[in-house]
């Protein structure tokens, strides 16, 4: 059968297998390479392979200690399943991506961030442990005291050093399901990294930013930062259900849209239609935790806008040595090319965590590219960019750089790939995305 990732490229030729046991999933093991997947929303292929193995039976939560907020569950649950049954009790994830779609496994392994890094780190800063099972079909308890090198591979390391069975993460309190959010019109890239660095101290922030716009323009960004709501600041309404928030993703995409609706002019049309509306709101504003984290789930099947092609997503971070010239040289490159990205956010994030996080202080940028030959001619020249600037990308995004480009940008995976060699789990763990990039 044919996979794909969220990007629906590219498609690769698999044999899926479903273990329902940790038996079962060690004698698939045994008999060569194969890759862990989770709910597929990785953009590329890095969980994809000749053999891919998914991960949905292993989807109990296990156990929970309401004084520390540790949850302890398997790798196939995922993380709206951790809000829905934690969220009513008072606890939220201490980080979240930009989708609740996304396993507990898969969260690890691509060692995900989100709208807080600069403030509380990625998700693996509150991993405690992980049960991983390895090429021998052996599992071994990881943390950061015991297996403690493997637990720092593993963190980031896109399913290359096992297979996650379960973990135990931490989980935050909160007094409700709502945020308090502020909205800033930047009018260009400027008065946005300035509208960054002035709200530093806000526990949630990222920007959305229009590709297309240029000259005066170039740049121009609705920026928002949030926190979490206390029951004191909720509306007399809804102080007695603090926990219940209007029902959120009920929209779905029926059907492939044609190559041709995503074009420079309707990119251009949407982008500023969708700056003037959010500049024209109040500035401070009260947001059920759905709208605000999770804006894209609020339309299953999304990826479908971009036709049966699929898209590719870029997403880099810049190191604040070189953050304004860079995301003005990436964003000039887009407007010259006609490229225009449909979907751009913006991020600020602080210091590397794990071993292989992808962070690091600086800023990031994440656009969508709908697969055609523009978009193609244009990302080899947004690497390039990058590399000159001392950036670096993000694999659970990746589908089409090749191993050159991430050598030099990231020397890190080089001693990743000794590693796996050395230790023999390049031989049973890959995927389409490590042989591509040599891992």
């Amino acid at each position: 059968m044919q996979l794909s990732g969220w990007g629906r490229f590219p498609r690769v030729d698999t044999r899926l297998s479903s273990p329902r046991d940790e038996r079962a999933l060690a004698a698939l093991i045994a008999e060569g390479p194969l890759i862990a997947r989770g709910m597929g929303r990785a953009y590329g292929d890095s969980a994809l392979a000749a053999h891919t193995v998914d991960m949905g039976r292993f989807n109990k939560m296990i156990g929970f200690d309401a004084a520390s907020g540790q949850l302890v569950a398997e790798a196939g649950v995922t993380l709206g399943e951790v809000i829905a049954a934690f969220l009513p009790r008072g606890w939220f994830l201490s980080v979240t991506p930009g989708t609740q779609f996304v396993s507990l496994g898969g969260a690890i392994a691509a060692d995900v961030h989100g709208k807080n890094h600069h403030s509380e780190g990625s998700f693996g800063t509150f991993v405690d442990w992980i049960d991983l099972m390895g090429g021998d079909g052996q599992v071994q308890r990881c943390s950061r005291e015991e297996n403690a090198d493997l637990f720092h591979w593993t963190l980031g390391g896109m399913g290359l050093t096992g297979v996650i069975l379960r973990a135990a993460i931490r989980l935050k309190p909160v007094e409700s399901a709502y945020i308090r959010q502020r909205t800033i019109a930047a009018p260009d890239l400027d008065a946005a990294l300035e509208a960054f660095e002035a709200t530093y101290s806000a526990t949630y922030s990222m920007a959305w930013i229009d590709c297309a716009a240029t000259g005066a323009k170039l740049g121009h960004s609705i920026v928002m930062t949030g926190e979490h709501a206390t029951r004191a600041e909720l509306t007399p309404a809804r102080r007695f259900h603090p926990y219940r928030t209007p029902a959120h993703g009920n929209l779905r995409v029926p059907f492939d849209f044609p190559g041709f609706a995503l074009n420079p002019t309707s990119v251009r049309l949407f982008n500023e239609v969708y700056y003037r509306s959010n500049a024209r709101k109040p500035e401070l504003s009260t947001s059920a935790y759905g709208p605000f984290f999770y804006p894209l789930d609020s339309i299953r099947d999304w990826n479908r806008i971009y036709g049966r092609k699929g898209f590719m997503q870029f997403q880099c971070v810049v190191p604040l040595e070189a953050h304004a010239e860079g995301l003005r040289a990436i964003l000039q490159a887009i407007t010259r090319s006609g490229a225009g990205s449909f979907l751009a956010v913006l991020k600020r994030m602080g210091p590397q965590d794990s071993r292989l996080s992808f962070p690091m202080a600086g800023y990031t940028l994440a656009l969508d590219f709908p697969m055609h030959q523009r978009s193609l001619d244009l990302l080899p020249e947004l690497d390039r960019i990058t590399l000159d600037h001392g950036g670096r990308f993000y694999l659970a995004k990746d589908s089409r750089m090749s191993a050159q480009t991430l050598r030099e940008t990231d020397p890190r995976w080089a001693e990743f790939t000794t590693m796996r060699r050395d230790s023999g789990l390049a031989g049973r763990f890959a995927s389409a995305q490590s042989e591509r990039l040599g891992l």
